[in-house]
């Protein structure tokens, strides 16, 4: 049986360079699941191509602006970063851009839920 901390805890490892995707998925549903109270602590992990949309689409930025103003931790893979010369772009919106192969790997051993989009 899982700790309750467990339950509380989503982590959203969002890859896709799709800006609908985006839109209609995973931030409506990463917003909610904070405000709404379905989920206690929330992660938006920005992965791969989503690095790169995020960086230059100032409407994705709003919206990334508000589910931290909720209180959604947001984290970015820095090698993706870089890989797409968005590293301070990202940092410039207060997104915690670092290495993740390792605590994503460490998540998934824990059985912590994580929702890839």
């Amino acid at each position: 049986m899982e700790n309750q901390e467990t339950d509380k805890e989503l982590y959203i490892l969002w890859k896709s360079g799709d800006k609908e995707t985006a839109l209609s998925m995973v931030f409506m549903y990463t917003l909610n699941c904070k405000i709404k109270g379905w989920w206690e602590e929330v992660t938006l992990m920005v992965w791969g191509p989503s690095a790169k949309l995020l960086a230059t689409d100032e409407e994705l930025q709003g919206r990334v602006r508000q589910m931290m103003e909720s209180g959604i931790h947001v984290t970015a893979c820095i090698s993706c970063a870089q890989m797409f010369g968005v590293v301070e772009d990202l940092r410039s919106l207060g997104i915690d851009v670092k290495p993740l192969g390792l605590p994503l790997s460490e998540l998934l051993q824990a059985n912590k839920k994580v929702l890839s989009v």
